[in-house]
């Protein structure tokens, strides 16, 4: 991942630290803004899926591509970018990235088939990529290590997991009123806005030695290896029923591209990933319960709008509004989080926000096909809702426990990369495995309606028990993996 070299060296930064001079709180709210926009399309487009489904003819075991192609080019730029936004400035990428996100989506919202729009996403991810890694960098760099920092890191973190449920309902309601197409027109004027605002809200700073190398080919070859793993996943389940020899190729060559990234690391001048920051317990274990985690929640909103929509008939805008009490409760759960990791260990808080999480999950894989909402949904969203909420904040601030200020670009990258990587191969593992018996069970239907719900019904539970094994493992990974550390503690041995 690409680390700014400001960041990497605070003693080398060629121009005044981002924010000299001018409103904490404007800058706050302006980088969470630009980062609240690339966590929101993550989910935005989950509500609308059964719409795009029909109007632009693609297989349901196609639609996680929607999804998925996103979160793979953001989480695989962005270390690149970051690199990128050292040598030419946080600022100007910040402005790159606005400007292609809106450019993209607007291609995205006039798409006419399903090959245009997944481009479109792949280019809404690289311009999320720019997006995430210059606003996060000048997020750190913009407040001093101690509790205003931390207390920065946790309104991001908390938006950052508001986003992705507030992309659900704003979704629901633009494909109810103006159309589907709107959840990308809406980016535009924001975008566009963004990025001629920049200069009078952010000042620019960059790296005063500038890299030489970009490690364009570990990029290249991480992204690569991810979306072809996704893509040879999602073609075992194909209504095509491609070849057995093209999918187990497709998982072949996947994996010989994750080696070769790995190596190029290895050699490397410059490595987008200095491999030895794993040997930093806390980092460690915040990322691997970060892919866990998201990989949870992505397969939640994709499926849960499946389930409301084509089992429980729910129009797109009645959808929307039936995440409203899951937004306002990850609020509410990121705000007690964000307090209560300023007084006790961030590992307490974590593990019951991931209790929580499983129960809700577990209650919401019982909804029966004639689910009601206040008896069946409403309790499994809330108490998902809140474990949500109480775990966004204390990954956030675990990942740069014991880090170094001089990696701190680097933490800030991985930690990204790894929330958008786990939630496109969570969504697709998920998918893999729910949609295996679909064919089979909707010719079981023989197009009775409510032999066909159920059908669906079994498929989307699926997901969910999917869904709870991933935050199992997150959970047990936080408790086996994460040291015990209070507020306030020294850093991590490891770190020095």
């Amino acid at each position: 991942m690409s680390i700014p070299e400001s960041v990497r060296n605070t003693d080398a930064v060629s121009s005044p630290p981002a924010g000299s001079g001018r409103r904490p709180g404007l800058i706050l709210a302006f980088l969470c803004i630009a980062g609240f926009m690339t966590f929101l399309d993550v989910s935005i487009v989950n509500v609308a899926l059964p719409t795009i489904e029909d109007k632009l003819d693609i297989s349901a075991t196609q639609l996680p591509y929607v999804v998925t192609t996103y979160g793979m080019l953001l989480g695989g730029f962005l270390l690149l970018c970051g690199r990128l936004a050292d040598t030419y400035g946080r600022r100007l990428m910040l402005q790159t990235g606005l400007t292609l996100f809106a450019l993209s989506s607007l291609l995205g919202g006039l798409a006419q088939e399903s090959v245009q729009l997944i481009v479109a996403r792949g280019l809404q991810g690289l311009g999320a990529a720019f997006l995430a890694t210059s606003a996060l960098s000048l997020l750190t760099s913009s407040f001093p290590e101690g509790p205003e920092r931390t207390r920065a890191l946790g309104v991001w973190g908390a938006l950052s997991g508001l986003a992705s449920v507030a992309g659900v309902t704003l979704g629901g309601l633009l494909t109810d009123g103006p159309g589907w197409r709107w959840i990308f027109f809406i980016n535009v004027p924001i975008g566009l806005l963004g990025a001629l605002l920049a200069p009078s809200v952010v000042s620019e700073s960059r790296a005063a030695r500038r890299s030489s190398s970009f490690d364009l080919a570990g990029a290249v070859a991480l992204t690569a290896g991810l979306v072809l793993l996704i893509f040879s996943l999602g073609q075992t389940v194909d209504d095509s029923d491609p070849p057995v020899g093209r999918i187990a190729a497709g998982f072949i060559v996947s994996a010989l591209l994750l080696v070769a990234f790995l190596l190029i690391e290895r050699r490397t001048r410059e490595p987008l990933i200095t491999l030895s920051i794993f040997r930093r317990p806390s980092l460690r274990a915040a990322n691997l319960a970060a892919v866990l985690l998201l990989g949870n929640v992505v397969t939640l909103f994709f499926f849960a709008s499946l389930f409301m929509q084509q089992v429980l008939d729910y129009s797109p805008l009645r959808t929307g509004l039936a995440y409203v009490p899951l937004a306002v409760i990850v609020a509410v759960g990121a705000g007690i989080a964000a307090q209560l990791v300023t007084r006790m260990p961030a590992k307490l808080v974590l593990l019951v926000g991931l209790l929580l999480t499983v129960g809700g999950m577990l209650l919401l894989r019982r909804a029966p096909v004639d689910a009601s909402y206040p008896v069946d949904l409403l309790p499994a969203f809330l108490a998902t809702g809140f474990g949500l909420g109480l775990s966004f904040v204390p990954i956030q601030v675990v990942a740069f426990t014991g880090v170094r200020e001089h990696e701190s670009g680097l933490a800030a990258g991985l930690i990204n990369t790894s929330q958008e990587v786990g939630g496109a191969i969570g969504l697709a593992v998920a998918a893999t495995y729910a949609f295996r018996n679909l064919a089979e069970l909707t010719d079981r239907a023989h197009g009775v309606p409510e032999l066909v719900h159920q059908a669906r019904a079994d498929v989307f539970h699926d997901a969910f028990l999917v869904g709870v094994i991933f935050v199992v493992a997150a959970f047990l990974i936080t408790l086996v993996l994460l040291p015990l550390t209070r507020p306030g503690d020294a850093p991590d041995p490891a770190a020095r």
